[in-house]
């Protein structure tokens, strides 16, 4: 896997009431943009099998089921360690490609961490009460302290819907601060469960206060609620994370996570990352996919570049 600058983290800055209160969202003119994407984007051959890989290279695969088995999360990290057959990664020319991590419950962070050992994959683990984030406080903190000590280098935190709801940003302000503290020297992504929060201004008000607390990424969803991931719920919160970065110079990730399940689909999110926030965000460090069937067609897609013919899903299973 391809390794980058590190960069300075996101400690964050004072509740700036006056900045959040100001930022609207032009609900037409975002989805006039978005709907635009998808046919103005296009690469073909060669560098649709590139920017497939560097899909794969930006990928959380996970795995967030109650019948999740240690049997299972082993199989997983063994498919983010080699997320397409060798013989396919060998004609591109791809060898050594990885996901960009593995995204688990809590009670499989233990059994990640040791399944990929010596691989540089890091474990993230979804955490606070995950997915509703209705948990009492205390016990939200304390998720994230077990999961930190058990070995995850990310946590996937989801903030209190309410709030934004409510517009108590005040409230959102100090437990995303709470949280980040608690996630000591592991990365935070605050969940923002978007498709609850029913406005895009709420959208982008809510991405622009978990910054000022300190979050490394915002993501878009648990993966469990009726709307995940959507062209302009990303617009919006990609161009909060552009305004961040223009006032403090400080840069945050971006995770979409939740129906994101065709090559197709990455390719268009790829590009919008690059139109509106340029090449450094296009790196494990700031981009992530939340995906669980993403890689399978993509590896169809890359094994019919490298053949000529699709094959069956059967032949690319994940786990």
């Amino acid at each position: 896997m391809t390794t980058t600058p590190t960069l300075p983290r996101n400690d964050g800055m004072p509740l700036d009431l006056d900045w959040v209160m100001a930022v609207q969202a032009n609900t037409s003119a975002i989805e006039r943009r978005a709907a635009t994407l998808p046919g103005r984007r296009s690469v073909k051959k060669d560098y649709q099998a590139a920017w497939l890989c560097k899909a794969i290279s930006l990928m959380d695969l996970t795995t967030l089921s109650g019948d999740d088995s240690a049997g299972r999360v082993r199989r997983l990290c063994a498919k983010a360690r080699q997320p397409v057959r060798a013989d396919i990664l060998t004609a591109l020319g791809m060898e050594g490609l990885t996901t960009g991590a593995v995204c688990v419950y809590h009670d499989m962070v233990a059994t990640a961490v040791e399944a990929l050992d010596g691989s540089g994959i890091p474990v993230a683990a979804v955490s606070t009460g995950f997915p509703a984030g209705l948990s009492p406080f205390h016990l939200r903190i304390a998720e994230i302290g077990e999961s930190v000590a058990a070995g995850a280098q990310e946590i996937d935190i989801v903030i209190s819907r309410r709030h934004v709801l409510t517009g108590n940003w005040q409230a959102l302000y100090d437990e995303m601060r709470e949280m980040r503290a608690a996630c000591g020297d592991a990365h935070v992504k605050a969940i923002l469960a978007t498709g609850e929060l029913g406005t895009l201004r709420n959208v982008a008000r809510a991405s622009l206060v978990c910054m000022m607390a300190g979050a490394d990424f915002i993501k878009t969803s648990t993966g469990k609620e009726p709307v995940n991931a959507t062209l302009p719920v990303t617009l919006t919160m990609i161009r909060a994370i552009r305004d961040y970065h223009d006032r403090t110079g400080v840069m945050v990730g971006y995770k979409p996570a939740g129906g994101i399940s065709k090559a197709k689909d990455a390719l268009v999110y790829l590009s919008m990352i690059k139109d509106e926030l340029g090449d450094r965000w296009l790196q494990p460090d700031l981009f992530r996919f939340g995906a669980s069937s993403l890689l399978g067609d993509i590896e169809r897609q890359l094994e019919h570049h490298v053949t000529g013919a699709y094959s069956a899903q059967w032949r690319h299973a994940i786990g």
